[in-house]
């Protein structure tokens, strides 16, 4: 399987995937690993898929291909997907997904050149197949598997074709010029992941909220946000009528008796051990939120010990929250973002 990450963060990808799921990592490039899982590893099933935290996209059983040329390369693209659809009826529109390492400069020309090539091919043999063909990937709420082609290049001559790919949900997200933060980004991008976000009517506790991008993203949408933080709020959260600013300290801050919240949004820029034990556990024991985006900082910590100690059955997290999700998103940096 081929699995895409973050740029830069391709090793830390390799290292969970030997160190925590058993697979060995063949090769890897920019944004990119090559690995083969073992053969008694269940995770990596249809009914249990591997769901690495830096993973954005697995592609299952790729096949590799080579070629000096361009019309090479797509002959052997062409011949790879057509003989995949034998026995197989495509009546819908189908994604074709074409993407490789941007740090390798020239490699996206090459990369059209090869799809327009590929297009033209498709063309002379299943016409009526080749006009359902969109670049668009669908995004499965909560991510899943998608049927279409996928395509990686890892350089100039050398590529992996796919039929199948796992979603895994990370995505780039639009901006939006009020958004005081570029943690906007962040916090728009982990609904997609959870395959829900804050609704009219519901209420969410922002702890750590200055300068306001997450508090924003709710109140946007409806909820009433009610933001800690001593620091000030900017942009479009200041004065917004459905944020209540409070200023007070967020690992202070109890909810009155009785309340719960809809939603829980952490995102503070501290020790992530000191977040975790002394905010984000006593609210997910006492049962004070319902649904909860937090942001953890590993830059100054082992990466894959925080994600064992985050999945591990005994954990606040999992023995609370179960079904909870810990990713490192297209717009995190050395953080992770857990969702639930």
């Amino acid at each position: 399987m081929l699995l895409t990450c973050q740029a830069g963060f391709e090793s830390l990808l390799g290292r969970e995937l030997t160190e925590l799921h058993g697979v060995a990592v063949l090769e890897q490039g920019p944004g990119w690993v090559l690995a083969k899982p073992a053969a008694n590893n269940v995770g990596t099933t249809s009914d249990a898929p591997l769901d690495p935290a830096f993973a954005h996209l697995t592609l299952r059983n790729p096949v590799e291909v080579r070629g000096d040329s361009v019309n090479a390369l797509a002959s052997q693209i062409a011949t790879t997907f057509l003989d995949s659809l034998r026995g197989e009826r495509i009546e819908a529109e189908w994604p074709s997904i074409w993407i490789g390492p941007q740090e390798l400069v020239g490699l996206g020309r090459r990369m059209s050149a090869v799809e327009t090539a590929f297009g033209e091919l498709l063309k002379k043999k299943l016409s009526r197949v080749a006009r359902l063909a969109t670049s668009w990937l669908p995004r499965p709420p909560g991510g899943g598997t998608v049927r279409g082609v996928f395509v990686h290049f890892v350089d100039f001559s050398r590529a992996y074709v796919a039929r199948e790919a796992l979603v895994h949900g990370p995505r780039r997200m639009a901006d939006d010029p009020s958004a005081p933060s570029r943690s906007y980004l962040k916090v728009e991008e982990a609904y997609g992941v959870l395959g829900r976000e804050p609704q009219s009517g519901e209420t969410v506790c922002d702890l750590g909220a200055a300068p306001g991008g997450w508090s924003y993203s709710a109140a946007k949408r409806g909820a009433h946000v009610v933001a800690i933080d001593n620091g000030p709020l900017k942009g479009g959260a200041l004065d917004h009528p459905q944020i209540e600013h409070r200023r007070e300290d967020a690992f202070r801050f109890v909810p009155p008796a009785g309340q719960v919240f809809d939603w829980l949004f952490c995102d503070l820029v501290e020790e992530p051990h000191h977040v975790m034990s002394n905010l984000v556990e006593p609210w997910l024991a006492q049962g004070w939120c319902r649904h909860f985006v937090i942001n953890l900082k590993f830059g100054r910590v082992d990466a894959m010990a925080l994600l064992c100690e985050l999945q591990a059955p005994g954990s606040t997290l999992m023995r609370k929250a179960p079904q909870a999700r810990v990713r490192h998103l297209y717009h995190d940096r050395e953080e992770f973002t857990v969702v639930g």
